[in-house]
């Protein structure tokens, strides 16, 4: 028989919050429960940023037997109010006795708040429970509340020497069918995917989430603006964000206006000549853009490190060797100078599809 503890119940609401992954972006996946003498009589998790939180909805669900029960909710419930009322109020107002916290709040208009709010209304709280688990279920929304930026995951798809195309030029395919399957399903747990312009003029993507119904933003690093107007990334619905230098005075160039009426035209400050990545990504996040995938090339994605900007990363390794001097680098920029210096991983999963290994794992 299964021993239902505060961890039991926590572990049932995180289920609850991952069924919204991917989609309540720039919120946080939540899940609750109501329990009162062992039994679950109400639960609910947010679907969607401007729809109820899951604590309301779990409420709701238990009705006028919530009065004297004890609510698991995996997030410290709101104590503001955003797009909808705080969460806090209805929960006095249920009779709910104890509310047992997965994680505290980041966001500094809350964190902490809700906690004190209830126990100033003789709620019993406590909290932490299962709270490493949650945070890592929600380090996207950590990343962008507490630092303003979005959270970077590098995608690679490259062969065993560390190369993604040969030295044509020519990615087509290094990695499985299998691979290349699951590396798009990935895409619909982000905002936003994200690629040099290089990557645009080699291989000319769409860039869309297959299979899915998820319209994803669409980011171009480009500073001098050439990205072609015909470009296959401008096929489909979604929102198209041209990364860019601010234009000087006289050279506003045709290009530019062409591109200005297919994407959002986006300039950022410049640094040691090319795009300021960091004031780049300051500015997605402003635009509620809170976790980016980067699948290419090698020059950003090199930057990207360089800058110290990436936070996860997906390598997909084929066992091929590509060589050659010339070929394309998964990961270009500087580098580093000494191999102590080298940027270090933790939470290191290993998986296989067909032959190839995916490397999975969190920046330290």
């Amino acid at each position: 028989m299964i021993k239902k503890t505060d961890e039991y119940y926590m572990g049932l609401a995180l289920k609850l919050a991952l069924k919204a992954k991917g989609k309540t972006s720039p919120n946080p996946l939540v899940g609750a429960l109501v329990v009162k003498s062992g039994k679950i009589i109400g639960k609910g998790f947010h679907a969607k940023a401007g729809l109820a939180h899951a604590e309301i909805i779990a409420l709701d669900e238990a009705g006028r037997k919530a009065k004297g029960a004890v609510l698991y909710v995996t997030l410290e419930p709101c104590a503001h109010t955003g797009r909808t009322p705080p969460c806090v109020n209805r929960i006095i107002q249920s009779g709910i006795k104890e509310v047992v916290v997965g994680m505290i709040d980041p966001n500094p208009l809350n964190n902490g708040k809700g906690i004190l709010l209830l126990k100033q209304s003789n709620i019993k709280v406590r909290s932490g429970v299962l709270g490493e688990q949650l945070r890592r279920i929600n380090e996207g929304f950590v990343k962008y509340i507490s630092a303003g930026l979005p959270f970077i995951t590098v995608k690679v798809a490259e062969s065993l020497d560390g190369r993604i195309a040969t030295f044509t030029g020519d990615s087509k395919w290094i990695t499985s069918d299998k691979s290349r399957v699951f590396a798009h399903k990935i895409r619909r747990d982000y905002d936003a995917i994200m690629v040099g312009v290089n990557t645009v003029l080699r291989d000319n993507p769409r860039l869309n989430a297959v299979p899915s119904q998820k319209q994803l933003v669409k980011i171009i690093i480009d500073s001098n603006l050439s990205t072609p107007e015909n470009a296959n990334i401008f096929l489909g619905a979604s929102k198209v964000i041209i990364v860019t230098l601010p234009s000087r005075p006289g050279q506003e160039t045709e290009n530019r206006k062409n591109l200005s009426a297919k994407a959002m035209i986006l300039e950022v400050k410049e640094k040691d000549g090319q795009i300021n990545l960091r004031d780049a990504l300051k500015k997605l996040a402003r635009l509620k853009i809170s976790n980016i995938i980067v699948e290419g090339g090698g020059t950003l994605i090199g930057s990207l490190f360089d800058d110290r900007l990436v936070d996860k990363i997906l390598f997909f390794i084929s066992p091929k060797i590509i060589g050659g001097k010339n070929a394309v680098s998964s990961v270009m920029g500087r580098g580093v100078k000494r191999p102590d210096q080298a940027i270090k991983l933790c939470r290191v999963k290993i998986r296989h599809f067909a032959e190839d290994l995916l490397i999975e794992a969190n920046i330290k």
